[in-house]
């Protein structure tokens, strides 16, 4: 066994990825019930609050992209202590500050320790986990869900009980905290850890013999994901406005987002091993992308009367996330060609989700209604839906590279 895997032990493993996993959404989710009160601190409008929407798909994405020479350089721990620094900082640094464009560079700060999270803790659970490394996994989907969740659910209520929204924003600094110390000590343990070049896929988009853009399951998977991706960003960062128009009080908008991203946590235990067994997966991901348009044209027509229904066909929508990243290498054979599978459809992917956030804040502007916004995520979802069922094709990536 690796001298690496024994230094680091399963307890101080699970307390690792626990501690770094509850702040991986929370951070990025709790401004979404607050917009209001955050741009008009700074006498903002709506396409201001898009920017902070939109902004974790574009940290995601970008900041993405680097994790991994990053991760060379200092090591898979070395690097994940780095993101939870950042994380901190940016979390702790954001709600004090007195310009709107101080506060989105810090929001980035903050959103670059998820960022490169996302690329870099499950290669970390791979090469550390050994027996545990489906606990591992485990809690690390599960946890992105729950912080999200509790990023929605905890905001309007911890400014409403006196601390305003720049109290509820540090929260989320103090909760990143811990994680310093904890894969500080993992470090001492480690030291320099980066894996094989083939467990991270650092030439996701090689252009030579094998490109990726040569696969039409591969760019079918990346958009899939994007889409998805972007009905998240959207639903953290704007959903509660669109609750609260209705007519619904903020914490109430809060709630019913949350139950959105509670759901997740089932799609994340349920559909990877629904996604390896069925037949009819192609279906089950159109349907998917139909329900989803369901939930908004709910919206549109009975936004008030019906929220709860609404709020459930999105959660279950949702599902799509955990069914994408499972058709990572279900969709591909050899694990060199799942890496940079991987590397391309997740950060690209995120790249094309921060798009949505920023017209939904243009549109609503422009419009004063959210009619536009709701029938435009409508004809989304539904293209998801038919990108998603191609995506699902039982075809490997692999064969379509071969030609």
């Amino acid at each position: 066994m690796n001298p690496a895997r024994r230094a680091v032990g399963t307890a101080l493993a699970v307390v690792a990825v626990l501690s770094l996993a509850v702040t991986m959404r929370g951070g990025a989710a709790s401004p979404g019930p607050l917009i209001d009160s955050i741009t008009g601190a700074f006498g903002l409008g709506e396409t201001a609050g898009g920017i902070v929407s939109a902004l974790p798909g574009l940290c995601f994405g970008v900041v993405g992209i680097l994790a991994v020479p990053i991760g060379r350089r200092l090591g898979l721990t070395g690097t994940i202590l780095l993101a939870a620094a950042l994380a901190a900082a940016g979390l702790l640094l954001r709600p004090l500050v007195g310009s709107y464009a101080l506060f989105v560079m810090l929001s980035a700060v903050a959103l670059a320790g998820p960022a490169i999270g996302n690329v870099l803790l499950p290669a970390w659970i791979k090469r550390h986990g050994g027996a545990s490394t489906v606990l591992l996994m485990t809690i690390y989907t599960v946890m992105i869900a729950v912080s999200g969740g509790l990023g929605s659910l905890l905001a309007v209520p911890v400014a409403d009980a006196g601390a305003g929204w720049r109290g509820s924003l540090l929260l989320w600094g103090l909760i990143a905290l811990p994680g310093l110390l904890v894969w500080g000590l993992v470090l001492r343990r480690t030291g320099h850890d980066f894996p094989p070049r083939a467990l991270l896929g650092d030439d996701d988009l090689d252009r030579g013999e094998g490109s990726l853009l040569r696969s039409p399951t591969a760019i079918a998977l990346t958009v899939l994901f994007g889409l998805q991706s972007m009905n998240a960003y959207v639903q953290m960062g704007w959903l509660p406005r669109i609750y609260i128009d209705a007519g619904l009080a903020p914490a109430v908008a809060g709630a019913l987002t949350a139950l959105i991203s509670g759901l997740g946590i089932l799609g994340g235990l349920v559909m990877p091993s629904v996604a390896a067994r069925t037949r009819r997966l192609r279906w089950i991901v159109l349907a998917l992308g139909v329900i989803t348009a369901a939930g908004y044209a709910g919206l549109l027509v009975a936004p008030h009367t019906l929220a709860v229904l609404w709020a459930v066909l999105l959660g279950i929508g949702g599902f799509t996330f955990s069914t994408a990243i499972a058709l990572i290498p279900l969709r591909s054979g050899d694990p060199q060609v799942t890496a940079r599978l991987s590397g391309m459809v997740q950060p690209v992917g995120y790249v094309l989700a921060a798009i949505g956030p920023m017209a939904v804040g243009l549109v609503h502007e422009a419009r004063d209604d959210w009619r536009a916004v709701l029938v435009g995520l409508v004809v989304a979802c539904l293209v998801m839906g038919a990108i998603g069922f191609r995506a699902a094709a039982p075809r490997l990536v692999d064969d379509e590279l071969h030609g």
